[in-house]
């Protein structure tokens, strides 16, 4: 059920239950902004959701790869729509899929590699995004998936397929008043960075850090001369509170491992420096750093008062190593009964309960992209 449709208190209660009264205050501004523009012919704040990236929005493109990296089997979707998989990396509903409910779609953009991405359900979007892609083209080729470049070409594809479907005026209009989210960059270092000798013997943090912020730009350059106006991209979350990087990391340490924590924060004072260097050369250009860090780690460090009993670990999985298909499968051992009250569902990747979170501080931080 989309959030909007949700009896108010009911809404208000599971919003401080999971947190406190910015969240309620961020839903009350979109959907105030939905009740003065909505009830037209288009009842959505913006006509369309793009989204570039990774496993944390990936709604499907990589059933269709030849990669190891696929959430579409079971445990993951058991709490989805119909509980079935379909290739989201969580039991249940994404970042982008809530954003999107609380915009006011009643449907999810589709995954634009799958047979749905066709004829007017191109109308509310597309999804791009690929599980281990990351900002370094070498993330992506190591494990298989989709490499921004190539994301940004389908794009291009995208709109050619958008304006058969609408017509080039409309295409154009949807094209300009989009929001485009964009979450990338953690694969960089989890899973290559970190892990690949090779490649931390020859960059430092620092030097492998630059080398990602200028693949940002040119990213984020190539989008706006595509026509993209309104985009939001997510910072690093807290990499050493993964459950999959204590694990490796964490030599058995209780607590988050701070060195990846540190490389996070860093990474995200870059980020936040080349976003507000890009605003300064495209003036009509919306461009938002979303800071995912700091709301993701108060739940991490304080999970009982977000209504969380877990923190450390997946709640499918056995809290062993995590790298691969075997984050979490139809076998894995010691899967929880009960996702709501795990912050992760397995190694990496956030339940649905802590996307919702996730979500709303999300759209209060762009609210000036709508």
């Amino acid at each position: 059920m989309p959030l909007l449709n949700k009896p108010k208190k009911k809404m208000e209660m599971q919003m401080h239950n999971r947190g406190g009264g910015s969240m309620v205050l961020s839903l009350v501004c979109v959907c105030g902004l939905l009740f003065l523009y909505g009830g037209n012919a288009q009842d959505t704040l913006v006509p369309a959701v793009i989204t570039f990236g990774d496993s944390i929005v990936d709604v499907g493109n990589n059933n269709h790869l030849p990669t190891l990296f696929k959430a579409n089997y079971p445990p993951y979707g058991r709490d989805f729509v119909n509980h079935q998989p379909t290739g989201r990396f969580s039991n249940g509903k994404l970042p982008t899929d809530l954003i999107a409910e609380t915009l006011g779609f009643k449907s999810y953009a589709p995954a634009y590699l799958s047979p749905e991405a066709s004829g007017k359900k191109l109308l509310i979007g597309a999804n791009f995004a690929s599980a281990a892609s990351g900002y370094d083209e070498n993330t992506a080729a190591r494990y298989h998936a989709i490499p921004l470049s190539q994301q940004l070409k389908y794009f291009q594809e995208y709109q050619t397929k958008l304006a058969k479907v609408a017509g080039q005026s409309k295409a154009k209009s949807i094209i300009k008043d989009a929001l485009y989210v964009l979450s990338v960059g953690s694969g960089d270092f989890v899973q290559n960075y970190y892990i690949n000798p090779h490649l931390n013997r020859a960059y430092t943090v620092e030097q492998y850090s630059v080398m990602l912020i200028s693949s940002f730009t040119t990213f984020t350059k190539g989008l706006y001369g595509l026509g993209a106006r309104k985009i939001g991209v997510t910072s690093l979350p807290p990499l050493g509170c993964l459950p999959s990087a204590r694990t490796l990391f964490g030599y058995h340490q209780s607590g988050c491992v701070a060195k990846p924590n540190t490389d996070a924060q860093a990474f995200n004072k870059k980020l936040n420096a080349a976003a507000a260097s890009i605003q300064k050369q495209y003036p009509d250009l919306r461009l938002v750093i979303f800071d995912i860090y700091k709301p993701l780690y108060d739940v991490i460090k304080s999970p009982s008062k977000y209504g969380f009993a877990e923190a450390t670990r997946g709640c499918c999985g056995t809290g062993t190593p995590e790298t691969h298909s075997a984050l979490c499968n139809p076998h894995a051992i010691g899967t929880c009964s009960n996702a709501t009250q795990y912050v992760f569902f397995d190694g990496v990747h956030p339940s649905e309960a802590a996307n919702r979170i996730i979500a709303v501080e999300l759209i209060g931080q762009g609210l000036s992209l709508v």
